[in-house]
């Protein structure tokens, strides 16, 4: 009875160990960077402020044409 044990177990590990190995693979790709163009228009805001940051210093100039 013991032998039949013994035997039935070692066929269950040359039965079941082949089914047990796992195989892994991963495929890294380049990764391609592309450069990226931003354009920004502020100068109609900096005109804006440029004139009204100025405006006094243009009264007083148009003042000092005038006499």
């Amino acid at each position: 009875m013991h032998k039949i044990i013994v035997l039935t177990m070692l066929l269950f590990v040359f039965v079941a160990a082949p089914g047990c190995s796992t195989k892994h693979e991963v495929e890294v790709k380049p990764v391609e960077i592309k450069p990226i163009h931003i354009t920004i228009d502020v100068n109609i805001k900096v005109d804006k402020a440029l004139d009204d940051f100025f405006s006094d210093i243009d009264k007083e100039a148009d003042e000092i044409k005038d006499k």
